[in-house]
Formats: structure tokens, C-alpha cells, sequence
């Protein structure tokens, strides 16, 4: 009952509702149902019950039925360290089930780096393993009744303020080298670092999310695909303390040698607030990432509307990325594209490595109480070009002599209100703005 009640959920939303690209991967009913109770599982909030999950993904990958089975989650608050999901598998969590991550440092498992960044994120060495994790798996399916997973990342917001990170922080999810993943109808809250994670995938809808965090919580990005193609983010809501969704592919020297881009994001009907980004792309795009759509969002209380973002040294490109029908409200920043943000792993970096980036369109975009319309700065050894801007207004909040600040890039401008820079003059075209849509 409940596999059909998720499949009809989405037959009637690609049918009766708006534009979508979320049947990229088909929503599956499994052949088999099995609970975390069977396992020994205990919802009462003080049971660990890592070895109950352990034990059930564990019959799943060797049952291995035809079409899959469901790992059900009933309502209760399942206290639990890191496991590993399989797969053709979904993990279902009911009304009011919680999966609550143990904040019991020192048993999370470390883990090694991503080949794309050769070190943990924040940390030399290792990093700390996501609390739902999956390494080279095929359909998996993460879903419910809006049950919760929980992060409780205090003590690791904490450790971080006060320097004792031993580690990098661990994610809520992770998936790495997967292809074929649902992820929908489910909130993700206080997770110790960035909360969905997508790193060497395709294929990938991440849609009806509702991912929260507290506005001062560091690093808890909410949405990163890294490395990965096909993804579809759609229908999702995002309070946290850093970039609500952030498009990335690797890391300076590191993400150049593993060479994997992310291409084919689609970023459609997001909403939400963050003290940094609405829609960031990277700072990591040494891979390169091109050919992203963002449309229909609606951002409140946010530092950077659309932050586009690379370095020296980083190498790889950004290229035909599209962002369409924005309403901001209360922001620092509309629109800031920059070429020098971002830190480095270590000092094996080339600076002469520098990013391309071309072919980035923004239009029908307007913005109410902005402090600043538009900061765009390129690179002198690699300026930014075929920038453009259209049908763009922003009412700020106290109008400059220089509204937007500009270095270093080409491109064109049309119906952008306060008045672009001079660098932007060159008339709106096809020719031009070959990305437009």
C-alpha cells in the first residue's frame, strides 16, 4: 500500500502538474517489505540501532530480489550511527519516524578522501562517513511520508567553532558512484556538514525535500552535486546556514587529475533562505561544470542571490549555465560571478591554472530591498565573457553612484535596472547569448 501510494503521488504530479525533468528515474514498487522491528530495531530515541539497520540492508543485498525491497521506518525516533545503504533498495520513513544520527563522535568510521578533492574537505586526511552512505550502487531510493533524518549537529558545529575537528565533518547522505537515485518526501535537519551529497553519480531527482538547519550553523549546505550528471533538483525547500543548493566538481589540482564534470543540473522551483548563496555554482569546478538550468526560485534573507564563484589555480570551466524567473527579498547581493573566492587544499595548486568561464545568462530576475544589484568579477589572465543579463530589476535599498561593480568580463545587457556596467554595453543578442532561452 504504501509503494503505491508514492508511485501515485508522482503519476500525478508528472500528469496534473508543472514542467519536470524528475522522470529522469522512475519511482519503483519493490517486491518485498521488510521493517527495522524485524531486526531488532527500537524507536525509543535512546536504542542505538546501527546493527538493526546493518542487519536489514544486509538481507536486502542478499536476498537480492527481482525489482528490490523496501526497508520500512515506522513512526519512532531511531537513534543511530553511519551505515551503508545497497542496491535496489528504498528507505521508507513513515509519518513522524525520525533517524536520529548519534552524537557520539568516536564511533562514526573515517573514511578516505574523494579522489577529486585528495583530502578531506576541512581536514588533512580522512574524512568522517556519512550518516546514510552508498559507494558504487545502482537504484536506490530514499523516501516517506516526510519522516525526518536528523543530524543533530551541534556538537559539530561546536568542535568546529573551537578548532577541534580532528576530521572533516560527516554529511547526512552521501552517495558516491551510484546511479539511479530517488530522493523525495523526507526532511533532512542539522546535518554536521553539507546535507545531500551526490559525488560520481548520474542520474539522480532529489525533489519535495525539505532540508533545515539554524541560519548560524556552519558549512551545512544543503544540496552539492559534485562530479555528477543528470541530476534533478525540483520542489524542494531549504533553510540553512550556507548555500541552499551548490553545484561543484572537485578540487584545484585533485579535481583536475580525476577529471569528472557535473553537466545536465536542472535546479527548478526551489525555495528558501541562507545567509550565503540561493543557487551557488562552486566554489570546487575544477572538473568543470557546464550546462546547468536554474528557473522559478524564490529566495528570502539571503547574503548572495546567484553566486556564480572560482580561483586561480582551479582550472576546468563553467559554461551554459542558464537562470531564469528569480524573486529575491532581503539580499546582500543579487548577482555576484567572481573569480577569486575559494580556498586552496594545500600549495601544490598551479596558479597558472586558470578556470574558464562563458556563456552565463540570467534574465526575468527582480530583487526587492538589495543592498547591491551585481558584483561581477573575471580574471585578468582569463576574463569571464559572454555574460548575460536581461529584463533584470532590483529595488535597493539605497541607490549607489556604482550599482554594479564589474572587472574583467564581456558579455551584454538589456532591461537591467539600476543601470549595469560599462563592460556589459554590448547590446542583447542571439549571437551572443547563445544560451539564452
Amino acid at each position: 500500500m504504501l509503494q503505491r501510494l508514492v508511485l501515485l503521488v508522482f503519476l500525478l504530479q508528472c500528469v496534473f502538474g508543472e514542467e519536470t525533468c524528475s522522470g529522469i528515474v522512475p519511482m519503483k514498487m519493490r517486491a518485498e517489505t521488510i521493517s527495522i522491528v524485524d531486526f531488532g530495531g527500537v524507536g525509543d530515541g535512546r536504542t542505538l540501532n546501527t546493527k538493526a539497520f546493518e542487519e536489514a540492508i544486509y538481507r536486502i543485498e542478499h536476498l537480492n530480489r527481482p525489482g528490490g525491497t523496501l526497508l520500512y521506518v515506522p513512526a519512532g525516533v531511531w537513534l543511530t550511527g553511519a551505515f551503508n545503504l545497497t542496491s535496489y533498495m528504498t528507505l521508507f520513513l513513515a509519518k513522524d519516524a525520525v533517524i536520529r544520527a548519534t552524537q557520539d563522535a568516536e564511533s562514526w568510521p573515517l573514511i578516505d578522501p574523494l579522489p577529486s578533492y585528495g583530502r578531506g574537505r576541512e581536514k588533512p586526511g580522512g574524512r568522517y562517513m556519512s550518516l546514510i552512505h552508498g559507494d558504487g550502487l545502482n537504484d536506490v531510493i530514499i523516501t516517506g511520508d516526510n519522516g525526518t533524518i536528523d543530524g543533530q549537529g551541534d556538537v559539530w558545529w561546536n568542535m568546529w567553532r573551537q578548532r577541534t575537528l580532528p576530521f572533516t565533518r560527516p554529511h547526512l547522505l552521501e552517495l558516491m558512484h551510484t546511479t539511479e537515485i530517488i530522493i523525495s518526501n523526507v526532511v533532512f535537519q542539522d546535518s554536521p556538514f553539507w546535507n545531500i551529497h551526490p559525488v560520481y553519480c548520474s542520474n539522480v531527482v532529489i525533489n519535495n525535500v525539505t532540508i533545515l538547519a539554524p541560519r548560524d550553523s556552519p558549512n551545512t549546505d544543503g544540496i552539492d552535486p559534485d562530479s555528477s550528471s543528470n541530476v534533478c533538483i525540483e520542489d524542494n525547500y531549504i533553510s540553512t546556514g550556507d548555500d541552499l543548493v551548490s553545484v561543484k566538481s572537485g578540487w584545484d589540482e585533485y579535481g583536475i587529475a580525476y577529471g569528472r564534470p557535473s553537466s545536465g543540473i536542472t535546479i527548478r522551483r526551489l525555495t528558501g533562505s541562507s545567509p550565503f548563496a540561493g543557487v551557488a555554482v562552486g566554489s570546487e569546478t575544477s572538473g568543470g561544470i557546464e550546462d546547468v538550468i536554474v528557473e522559478h526560485v524564490n529566495l528570502s534573507n539571503t547574503g548572495f542571490g546567484i553566486h556564480i564563484k572560482t580561483n586561480e589555480g582551479r582550472g576546468g570551466y563553467i559554461r551554459n549555465i542558464t537562470v531564469t524567473d528569480v524573486n529575491m527579498n532581503v539580499v546582500r547581493i543579487g548577482i555576484k560571478i567572481a573569480g577569486n573566492v575559494g580556498d586552496h587544499p594545500d600549495q601544490k595548486f598551479d596558479p597558472n591554472a586558470v578556470p574558464v568561464v562563458d556563456g552565463l545568462t540570467v534574465k526575468d530576475v527582480w530583487g526587492d530591498n538589495v543592498q547591491l544589484p551585481g558584483l561581477i568579477q573575471g580574471l585578468k589572465n582569463s576574463p569571464f565573457t559572454r555574460i548575460c543579463l536581461s529584463n533584470i530589476k532590483f529595488e535597493v535599498v539605497r541607490v549607489q553612484q556604482v550599482p554594479w561593480k564589474c572587472a574583467d568580463v564581456t558579455g551584454s545587457a538589456s532591461e537591467v535596472e539600476p543601470s549595469p556596467c560599462t563592460e556589459l554595453a554590448t547590446p542583447y543578442g542571439p549571437n551572443l547569448c547563445a544560451n539564452a532561452i
